[in-house]
C-alpha cells in the first residue's frame, strides 16, 4: 500500500514511541482544518468499541507495522486523505475498551494531510458523521461518555490550545 512508502515527512523532534513485544498498541490523528478546527467522526452505534462517541482518525497497529505507517495507513483508510507531515507528538494513552480486548496504549499525533478536507471519504458503516471542531464545539465530544472518558474531548482540547498558543 502506498502509506508504507512513507511518502510522508517527519518532524525533527517528533517522539515515537517503539512497543514492547505483547503490548497492543493504537495511534491516532489530530487533524486541523484552515480555521483551525479539529476532525472527529463518529462512531456508529453498533460498533462493538466505543459505540456512539466522537473520535479522532486512528486505529489498531497491525503486525509488523510502525506507529507511523499505521497512522498513515489508518488516515488513508478513514478518510480518504494522504498523510503529509507528522508535525507532533502529543503523547501517550494508555486505555481499557469496552469490548474485552484489554490494555491497549495509543500514540496520539498533530498531522498534515492533502485531500479535500471538505469531502471526506468515511467508512460510513462505521463512521456515519462527521465534524469539525473549535475550542466552541468541544462539549459536543463528551456525547455518550461519562466522566472520565473524555479521552478524545481533552486530546482536541491540548491541541487546539497548543495549535493557538494557549488563547
Amino acid at each position: 500500500m502506498a502509506a508504507h512508502n512513507r511518502s510522508f515527512t517527519v518532524g525533527h523532534d517528533v517522539e515515537v514511541p517503539v512497543p514492547a513485544p505483547g503490548q497492543a498498541w493504537t495511534v491516532g490523528a489530530i487533524i486541523l482544518n484552515h480555521n483551525g478546527e479539529a476532525f472527529a467522526q463518529k462512531r456508529s452505534p453498533d460498533r462493538s468499541l466505543f459505540p456512539g462517541t466522537w473520535d479522532i482518525v486512528g486505529g489498531h497497529v497491525e503486525a509488523g507495522e510502525t506507529l507511523l505507517d499505521a497512522l498513515a495507513r489508518e488516515v488513508l483508510e478513514e478518510t480518504g486523505w494522504h498523510l503529509r507531515h507528522v508535525e507532533r507528538f502529543l503523547g501517550i494513552a494508555t486505555w481499557t475498551g469496552d469490548d474485552g480486548a484489554g490494555l491497549r496504549h495509543e500514540a496520539d499525533y498533530l498531522v498534515k494531510v492533502d485531500g479535500d478536507l471538505d469531502h471526506p471519504a468515511l467508512e460510513w458503516s462505521k463512521h456515519p458523521s462527521y465534524g469539525w471542531f473549535g475550542p466552541q464545539d468541544l462539549a459536543r465530544l463528551k456525547e455518550n461518555r461519562l466522566p472520565g472518558e473524555f479521552l478524545i474531548h481533552d486530546l482536541i482540547s491540548r491541541a487546539l490550545r497548543d495549535h493557538t498558543g494557549g488563547s
